[in-house]
């Protein structure tokens, strides 16, 4: 028996006596005692923001990412030994491998992130606003990590996949973080987490843990701070309304538990690769994890035609599951966290019983292998049937956290998305079926009380990640009972702990914030060209001002012939009327080509290459007799770190493109890309 200690103020400590006791799901052995009590919470924010959040603040989006990856590689390797924990809560192999490499896998998906923004501490959002006829006097958004710490309470279901999910998007942010998982489960959030101060890749007070109740952590809550709550919708209703949190403006995320529903599609019969796929993807729902999922199938809908079908197949899959021990050989399903949760899912069960039949398994008895019933946490899967939906309505409001579903009847595709949104929101709802159509008609009618939608069919079966599987790139959150929140969603999770702010300035004082070039700014003449300049020693709206080139007809006819681009804009001046054009005009792509040429210092120096074009506008005709002349800017830079000892030190920079004739607008635009050499070859 072990005492599971917090990790707070760079420590770790022990709590005060003794708040709740630890058990083998599986064994029913006491395995640890934790406790929080006497830990002042005040002085454990503070030092979140005050030691985490300044070193955080001053890390830029791609010391962050490379931190995340860092850590994922870190923790991948000591997987084996999450495992072995991992047993202890009950889970199977599978179980685990959502949790431990589910959760690892966020940290790799954010690091990835870094592409997504600049080489700074905060994020330029969106593009300039002219707000003056001269453009003197423009407008940007920038947004900056709140100066506060995200405070994350957690479900028991995953303690490691709860944790990852979340630090991974607040420390890409560039906010600390207080992670406070289930009492009952944290023992293995504490494994992780020894291993991740141990690794000293995170900055000291970037991450804190609280092992037991935590009771009082939200008293102290201040404007900036962030709450997210994963766990009952009744609790995290209670927690959200809470006054500190209204008075104080504190940004509250809720992610609650939903009764989230699976549709067989009406054109999925049996015998179709989909009427299969229906069926083994509702089983696996309803018995991994022992269904303690949030995202778990709660209810079953199929036509009214198949639902008998539907009854013999799920009851025949549901009955080659073994449950047990999951290191006994054949055993499928484990037990539930908790004692305490089983007695949680047969109240529920037992008053959804009074209006539905069960039709598979047994509220009081579960045969299990390689283990005793009553000393573990076991409980049998439960299948209902409730052959009157819109009659029987408690399987709409009460949801049973473990393994029970209920299988219903439609008429109609109609009456399929208003059952489906009884459910009063939900995180996730999925369709099978082999028709686009009747996929389209669900999407429409049932998706805006749905957080994700899966459609699934025989086409992306092999790679689809299933119902119950929330993607980090993907927003995990749904409305109503659902708490109306949003977890990861790839960028978007990370701007959520961000605050969003105008400013307003010269286009010269705005291009020194944002450190991207904007037009209007002050643009000094590059001596020399930037071609000849390393990373470092490029300057932000430092310009080359090339030479000037008059388009002739044969440019258009020589351009025409090499590319085979003969649209008759360019080749045909007698196809003219009622165009746009008055004569035979510049093909874009000329123009940019042109530009290159221009703009191009051809020895060979330290920019390595030029792999991409973004933003290209092509904004006014040219046609023969047209000056060309290019404006060639620095527009941003970004750092990228060395894949190897042997790699080469570089950094991507962005430049303006600005194509103007002999009157001086600009008739084209465009970003390149290019990797440029660092001159000092270690950074």
């Amino acid at each position: 028996m072990q005492t599971y200690q917090n990790y707070i103020l760079g420590q770790w400590v022990s709590g005060q006596g003794l708040e709740t006791e630890q058990f083998h799901a599986i064994t029913g052995e006491k395995i640890g005692e934790v406790s929080s009590a006497g830990i002042d919470f005040s002085e454990v924010l503070n030092y979140g923001r005050s030691i985490g959040g300044n070193l955080l603040r001053k890390m830029t989006f791609q010391e962050r990412g490379r931190m995340l990856k860092a850590l994922a590689m870190y923790l991948l390797e000591r997987k084996e030994h999450y495992y072995a924990v991992s047993a202890m809560t009950g889970a199977t192999r599978i179980d685990s491998w959502i949790d431990i490499e589910g959760g690892i896998g966020n940290l790799f998906a954010n690091a990835s992130l870094r592409r997504q923004f600049p080489d700074l501490p905060y994020y330029v959002d969106g593009v300039a606003a002219p707000l003056s006829k001269n453009g003197t006097f423009i407008g940007h958004h920038i947004m900056l990590p709140k100066q506060g710490v995200a405070v994350h309470i957690n479900a028991f279901n995953f303690p490691i996949w709860g944790m990852l999910e979340k630090i991974a998007v607040n420390l890409m942010a560039g906010v600390p973080a207080v992670v406070k998982p289930s009492e009952y489960t944290s023992f293995l959030t504490e494994v992780v987490v020894r291993d991740i101060v141990a690794s000293n890749i995170l900055p000291e007070g970037s991450l804190q843990l609280i092992v037991g109740l935590g009771r009082g952590i939200l008293d102290h809550v201040q404007t900036e701070d962030v709450v997210t709550f994963t766990g009952s919708a009744k609790t995290g209703k209670i927690l959200k309304g809470l006054p500190q949190i209204a008075d104080r403006s504190v940004s509250f995320n809720l992610e609650a538990d939903s009764l989230n529903a699976c549709i067989l599609g009406e054109k999925a019969v049996p015998g179709t690769a989909e009427f299969d796929l229906f069926i083994k993807e509702v089983s696996k729902e309803i018995t991994v994890k022992a269904g303690q999922k949030c995202t778990a199938v709660r209810r079953i809908l199929v036509p009214d035609s198949l639902i008998d079908e539907v009854q013999l197949a799920l009851t025949k899959r549901l009955a080659s599951t073994t449950v047990g021990d999951p290191s006994v050989e054949g055993v499928r399903m484990g037990a539930l966290a908790t004692k305490l949760q089983v007695e949680r899912v047969r109240e529920n069960a037992q008053i959804l019983a009074k209006s539905q039949s069960i039709v598979f398994g047994s509220l009081d008895e579960v045969s299990v292998q390689g283990a005793d019933a009553k000393r573990g946490a076991f409980f049998s899967p439960v299948l209902f049937r409730n052959d009157q939906p819109f009659v029987q309505t408690e399987v709409h409001d009460l949801e049973c956290f473990g393994p029970v579903s209920t299988l219903m009847p439609y008429r109609t595709m109609d009456e399929a998305i208003t059952l489906a949104r009884m459910g009063k929101g939900s995180l996730v709802s999925s369709i099978v079926t082999p028709d686009d159509s009747e996929a389209l008609d669900y999407v429409l009618g049932a998706g805006s009380m749905h957080g994700r939608v899966l459609v699934l069919n025989e086409r992306c079966a092999k790679e689809s990640t299933g119902h119950g599987s929330p993607m980090p790139l993907l927003t995990h959150g749904g409305p109503g009972r659902a708490g109306g929140g949003e977890e990861m969603g790839g960028k978007r999770g990370v701007l959520h702990y961000m605050q969003r702010t105008a400013i307003q300035g010269h286009p010269s004082t705005i291009t020194r914030i944002t450190q991207q070039f904007q037009v209007g700014a002050d643009m000094p003449e590059a001596n020399p060209h930037v071609f000849r300049k390393h990373f470092e020693e490029l300057i932000i709206g430092e310009t080359v001002f090339t030479h000037k080139h008059t388009v002739t007809d044969a440019d258009i006819v020589n351009f025409a012939n090499v590319s085979g681009d003969n649209f008759y804009a360019h080749m045909d001046a007698t196809s003219l009327e009622g165009t746009i054009f008055e004569r035979r005009v510049a093909h874009g792509y000329f123009v940019l080509s042109k530009a290159a040429g221009l703009f191009v210092d051809p020895k060979k120096g330290p920019v390595l290459l030029n792999y991409g074009l973004d933003e290209a506008r092509f904004t006014k005709p040219v046609y023969p007799g047209a000056t060309l002349g290019v404006r060639f800017t620095v527009k941003e830079k970004i750092d990228q770190e060395k894949r190897s000892e042997d790699d080469i030190a570089k950094g991507i920079v962005k430049f303006l493109v600005d194509v103007y004739d002999e009157t001086g607008e600009t008739v084209a635009l465009a970003t390149i890309l290019t990797m440029v050499r660092k001159l000092d070859q270690h950074a």
